[in-house]
């Protein structure tokens, strides 16, 4: 019996001594996913484009017993992913876990009603801030010894979404960077993870969610007849983020309901 197999369940979903950071945490999944880490023991760095926003949720998980700090950052500004990076070594020194959960959909309708702006800015924040931001973490999670990237894509990203053409083309393209990232970094201890989230309540799916019409067309066709809800996520993201998950690399995991069987 290996060393490994002698710890409890509960050691090898520790994140004590771990940095997380969770983009996207001002709400939804992101936040869920935040709160679950902090936990679980890891310190924490709530990130998203307005300060006031992720401010109060450091707060309250500090007033909790947790460790958090706030850092706002446009994951689409290449100059913030720096400045972000720079920021948690400065306090922690460390990054063990990169969790790119923002992400942008400016547009719903068909792909030739796309504009090269909307098109840039989905690209930009889904494919290429992730790209930028685990390449500028990639030298404090060599220097560590290794960490977990957690890319969230969606079940668009394996199936194209009605209406969600771009989106979901970006989306594939994510599933993607989390594979060759996998691939690529595996010899530094670093893995790489993709989480396909299917319909969860948030403000993103909101408009969804409030067609009635839509809704229960929906729901009558899903294996789990019900909406997810942010914390659906949290449990699957622990594990890829802990010791849990240490010979998983490269794989994309779907939480939908069971949407695409």
């Amino acid at each position: 019996m290996t060393q490994r197999a002698n710890k409890n369940i509960d050691s090898l979903f520790s994140l004590e001594g771990k940095v997380a950071l969770v983009t996207g945490s001002s709400k939804g999944i992101g936040e869920a996913m935040l709160r679950t880490f902090a936990q679980y023991g890891a310190k924490v760095v709530v990130s998203s484009r307005k300060i006031h926003d992720i401010e109060a949720i450091a707060h309250d998980i500090n007033k909790k017993g947790g460790e958090a700090i706030a850092i706002a950052a446009n994951m689409s500004n290449p100059q913030d992913i720096d400045n972000l990076v720079r920021k948690i070594e400065i306090q922690f020194g460390r990054i063990d876990i990169v969790v790119n959960n923002a992400a942008a959909n400016p547009v719903y309708g068909p792909v030739e009603d796309c504009s090269i702006e909307a098109f840039d800015k989905i690209m930009n924040v889904n494919v290429k801030g992730p790209f930028l931001l685990c390449k500028a973490a990639l030298p404090l999670m060599k220097k560590n010894g290794g960490g977990s990237i957690i890319n969230i894509s969606s079940i668009g990203g394996i199936s194209p979404e009605e209406f969600l053409g771009i989106y979901s083309t970006s989306k594939a393209a994510l599933i993607m960077l989390t594979k060759v990232m996998a691939k690529e970094w595996g010899k530094y201890g670093i893995r790489a993870n993709a989480i396909c989230p299917g319909l969860i309540e948030t403000k993103f799916s909101q408009a969804m969610i409030e067609d009635e019409r839509t809704i229960k067309r929906f729901l009558n066709s899903l294996p789990i007849a019900r909406i997810g809800q942010p914390e659906d996520i949290s449990g699957l993201a622990l594990y890829l983020a802990s010791e849990a998950s240490s010979y998983t690399t490269g794989a994309v995991f779907v939480a939908d309901g069971g949407v695409l069987i």
